[in-house]
């Protein structure tokens, strides 16, 4: 189940590379307005992650358990959760973009160019948050091949539509960043209609992977009832975990950056691309992740948690493997992938100490990625929350603001402060893994309603 996870990961983050190296064309000014946006907008994005997060375990669990009623209602519910999400964060960047571009200290010609980017990412969102539900719900049964076929297809439109928009191919006017955008918004739009579609069909064959109107009007009946525990407030309970995770990474990564601005343009777009690596570098962990979520979820669902802590060994000791391969090809390649990404010899120098410390980093985040996907699919969200506060709040940032604004180190320094935010993070999920408690204890039970 898990490689075809990961070529979907790989697909969406080609994607992003992509754009790295077509808008790496336009200059360093607008390279960092697209770090600024693309930023900004990562933490809707992570947000609606944890809401498909929570789909997945709740779905997974109700499937195991035999319960398709409760597993189409808990899809309904996180549609409706992920849209309010999608919503607040597209209101904020109608109303205020320049305010938030302010606060990670952009300059005033890199807001201007970043605002109108800044809306339409924003704006993909809501088509973004709707599609990653159904793919939820589709991983949740454990089909993973239908949402690599609609990467593949979301890839091919963005990346044609990115072309032609940005540079003025085949008749179209030259948009630059805006064409970015507009590129962005399309690829969503065609990735939401083939996961309806896709959704429908495999309804028809009986797997629980959408929901009707009976559904919304089950919830809705729910949520009036006193007393009555609704399928909503499942969602939510074991996504707000994973919401706050995501939210302490994203709030961490944007104070990251706001230090990182102290070295100049040319780190802020070193970053812009290194992200995208890191992103990519992710693959695998996220990838074993997600099926080891699913497949515990299911374990558990049926009562065999015997079946789940096997899984978890076998998703960790995998993952570990795969990632130990990527630090390899990070630590050798460093220097050829970081002139690939970029023309500028001083944005090229500060990427690669940067690809070498994800080099290192690389076993760590694929072991703390595997065991986190294997407490979700246990219920058990706020581990991983914990382990990413600690990583992120006790090390990555302090140790930053530490080497940046203290003792005024080379940006390498900086750099390392990945590392000890990732081994604190398996610090933490591997202490809890190994207690195994999870196994036993629910985090949400499966029942009626």
């Amino acid at each position: 189940m898990a490689w075809p996870a990961m070529l979907s990961l790989v697909v969406v983050n080609i994607v992003d590379v992509v754009d790295v190296a077509l808008i790496g064309h336009l200059g360093r000014e607008t390279m960092a307005a697209w770090g600024y946006a693309s930023q900004c907008v990562n933490l809707v994005e992570t947000l609606l992650l944890s809401v498909g997060i929570g789909c997945v375990a709740l779905m997974a669990r109700a499937i195991g358990a035999g319960d398709g009623e409760r597993a189409s209602r808990v899809l309904a519910a996180s549609l409706l959760v992920s849209q309010g999400v999608a919503g607040v964060g597209l209101l904020l960047a109608l109303i205020v973009p320049r305010a938030i571009l302010r606060l990670l200290d952009a300059g005033p010609d890199v807001i201007e160019l970043a605002v109108p980017f800044f809306r339409l990412l924003a704006a993909s969102m809501l088509l973004y948050g709707a599609a990653y539900t159904f793919e939820s719900g589709l991983r949740a049964n454990k089909n993973t091949r239908a949402p690599m076929a609609v990467a593949v297809a979301v890839m091919l439109v963005k990346t044609l539509l990115s072309v032609v928009l940005i540079f003025g191919f085949l008749g179209a006017p030259r948009l630059g960043l805006l064409g970015a955008g507009l590129a962005t918004l399309g690829a969503h739009a065609v990735g939401l209609a083939l996961y309806v579609f896709i959704s429908r069909a495999l309804a028809r064959q009986g797997l629980c992977v959408t929901f009707g109107w009976a559904d919304l009007r089950a919830i809705r009946t729910a949520s009036r009832q006193p007393g009555v525990h609704g399928v909503v407030a499942d969602v939510l309970r074991v996504s707000l975990p994973s919401m706050g995770e995501r939210l302490v990474m994203s709030l961490a990564l944007l104070t990251y950056f706001k230090i990182l601005s102290s070295y100049g343009t040319a780190a802020i777009a070193a970053y812009a691309i290194g992200v995208r690596l890191l992103s990519l570098s992710w693959v695998p962990g996220v990838g074993f992740a997600a099926a080891a979520s699913a497949f515990v979820g299911q374990a558990l669902g049926a009562g065999d948690s015997a079946r789940a802590r096997r899984l978890g060994f076998r998703a960790m000791g995998q993952a570990l493997v795969v990632m130990c391969g990527m630090a390899v090809a990070f630590l050798f390649l460093r220097r050829p992938l970081a002139r690939a990404f970029t023309s500028d010899e001083i944005v090229a120098a500060d990427l690669a100490p940067m690809m070498l410390m994800l080099a290192v980093a690389q076993p760590f985040m694929g072991t703390h990625f595997a065991l986190g996907g294997v407490l979700r699919g246990a219920g058990d969200t706020m581990t991983p929350f914990l382990g990413a506060a600690v990583g992120n709040l006790c090390f990555r940032v302090p140790l930053a603001w530490l080497f940046a604004r203290v003792l005024g180190a080379p940006l390498a320094w900086v750099w390392s402060a990945l590392v000890f935010d990732h081994l604190a993070r398996l610090a933490v999920n591997g202490s809890v893994f190994l207690r195994g408690r999870w196994a036993q204890r629910v985090g949400v039970s499966v029942r009626a309603g």
